[in-house]
């Protein structure tokens, strides 16, 4: 069963993510923030990691590029509602620092699903 590490601030994103990815038969290591995240895949080195951009003490645009550092080969998707002035474009950010993929908040579950099979090279 692949191990996703998810990191969101918001619990209820948290929650909502976690349901998904446990219905779809993957096992969810959650963290509550960048730091957290980090001592996370230091403990356990997750098959894909899910990071959301704005967070406090460590945000994703932070982690994305010391994850690439300590394992080039991580498997990053990047998601993010915007950084609360309207705008999206760190997503692309998190492209250009790392993340292999992007989705924007809220997230879909087909696409959610689509984009962990996509990282992880899975059959659909």
């Amino acid at each position: 069963m692949p191990c996703i590490l998810l990191i969101d601030d918001d619990p209820q994103v948290r929650a909502a993510l976690r349901q998904m990815l446990a219905r779809a038969g993957y096992e969810v290591i959650e963290a509550c923030n960048g730091a957290e995240g980090m001592a996370c895949w230091q403990t356990r080195p997750p098959d894909l990691i899910i990071t959301d951009v704005f967070m406090p003490e460590q945000d994703g645009l932070e982690i994305i590029p010391l994850l690439r550092r300590l394992n080039p080969t991580a498997k990053i998707l990047a998601i993010s509602g915007g950084d609360g002035r309207g705008h999206c474009d760190l997503l692309r950010v998190a492209q250009l620092l790392g993340a292999q993929l992007t989705l924007h908040k809220p997230v879909r579950r087909q696409a959610l699903l689509e984009a962990v099979r996509a990282l992880l090279q899975e059959p659909d």
